[in-house]
């Protein structure tokens, strides 16, 4: 699957050379009701692609930062059905910016894989990441997201092998998503050289957008991957904002704060000049 008619292909397409970026956030955190607020304030400080996190009590390629939203999420009673309808609260209005739905398989499973298909399409679901099914089992899943105009996306990894990636260009659509850390999310520092020349490798297999995630902390990490990436994904540092600025003052602040905060990584993204 290398091309796609879709809200993530237009936007990429619509770039003009300029690095998308997609912020993850924890839908349910810091509460369930501001989560549409966040989406459109961070739409409005320059995301191009929102990446909401399906909460999961075992979420095992996620620090400790987003498994604290996740478990804050959880216990307020965010379930994949609550993320479905603040997706459906956030079309309301805007029907452009492309969200992709990130978590585990077990929330899907017990759904069922159908209905959540079904259920994700009417909710406005552009595209979905599931970390745990891998190519092997999930290309019946990724058949039934793409008939239902969802992209599927993929992980990559520095392990990754060439056969792998192989395998991923006849599934995935929308993006890859290269992890440019060995680890969970948060952790450790990047190696800029070393994330240029897998993206490299990963091109010569694989004609869809990359973007790069885990370890992005701040807008100059962000500008450097940025000479290189189509898109960058920052999760992490974004939430730990969020989390501060609501124990400080409240969600409707964590809002804006986590907006200002992504406006500062959009600016630094928008003075790089591609490598």
């Amino acid at each position: 699957m290398t091309a796609s008619n879709s809200r993530l292909a237009d936007t990429f397409a619509s770039s003009s050379g300029r690095t998308a970026l997609i912020p993850y956030i924890t839908a349910g955190d810091p509460l369930a009701g501001s989560t549409p607020d966040l989406m459109h304030a961070l739409v409005a400080a320059g995301a191009s692609v929102i990446e909401l996190g399906v909460p999961f009590s075992d979420p095992m390629a996620d620090g400790p930062v987003i498994q604290k939203a996740g478990d804050r999420a959880i216990a307020a009673g965010v379930s994949l059905a609550v993320v479905l309808d603040l997706v459906s609260q956030f079309r309301q209005q805007d029907t452009l910016t492309p969200v992709v739905l990130m978590g585990y398989a077990n929330p899907i499973e017990s759904m069922g894989q159908n209905v959540f298909v079904q259920a994700a399409q009417a909710a406005g679901v552009d595209g979905v990441l599931v970390v745990d099914y891998t190519p092997e089992e999930s290309a019946g899943f990724a058949t039934r997201l793409a008939a239902a105009a969802i992209d599927p996306i993929y992980l990559l990894a520095p392990t990754s092998t060439q056969a792998r990636m192989a395998q991923l260009a006849q599934l995935a659509r929308g993006y890859v998503y290269y992890v440019s850390l060995k680890g969970v999310t948060g952790a450790g520092n990047l190696d800029t050289d070393d994330v240029a020349r897998h993206l490299a490798l990963i091109r010569q297999h694989i004609q869809i957008p990359v973007g790069v995630g885990f370890g992005i902390r701040d807008a100059a990490s962000a500008a450097r991957l940025a000479q290189y990436a189509d898109a960058v994904v920052i999760g992490s540092k974004l939430i730990q904002v969020l989390e501060e600025a609501s124990h400080q003052a409240g969600p409707q602040a964590a809002v804006q704060a986590a907006a200002q905060w992504l406006a500062g990584v959009r600016q630094a993204l928008d003075t790089v000049k591609k490598g």
